[in-house]
């Protein structure tokens, strides 16, 4: 696996990748691995660096969804949510034909390992709360403002 690290405005991310596929994309509070790049990695880093200056509102890097299909579903689903925009966890629920398994799509965007790029930050609670995300409901807030500011 190939590894990397981006310094954003909202705290460190680690990237990991193969030859073909993004598999990891998380916040970290420090650098747990050397750093050994691809180009895949390199593209990722400029992508995630458009990102956060309010350039790239779509990513193009591939990414590999390891999960069971139901999980998939949903972070396909999670791609689809428009940027600068946000939806519930039953707006995906009733859009992968699944109306009752609200809980189940937030356990499927705890288990998403490749956060920004499949944007799980812009999924909220029916009532309009920031509610569950993993790396930190303050940088949930941070990315939805920073896309609401370059729509």
């Amino acid at each position: 696996m190939y590894i990397g690290y981006y310094k954003s405005p909202i705290g460190l991310i680690e990237i990991g990748c193969d030859e073909k596929n993004i598999l990891k994309l998380n916040f970290v509070d420090s650098k747990l691995e050397l750093e050994k790049k691809n180009d895949l990695l390199v593209l990722c880093l400029e992508e995630l660096d458009e990102y956060f200056l309010g350039k790239r509102k779509t990513f193009s890097v591939p990414c590999a969804f390891n999960g069971t299909e139901f999980q998939k579903s949903v972070w396909i689903a999670l791609t689809k949510i428009p940027y600068g925009d946000t939806c519930t966890y039953k707006d995906i629920a009733i859009n992968i034909g699944n109306p009752k398994a609200v809980r189940a799509v937030g356990g499927a965007n705890n288990k998403n390992k490749i956060s920004i790029i499949l944007p799980c930050h812009r999924v909220i609670g029916s009532n309009g709360n920031l509610i569950g995300y993993g790396g930190e409901l303050w940088r949930k807030e941070w990315l939805l403002e920073h896309e609401k500011n370059y729509l």
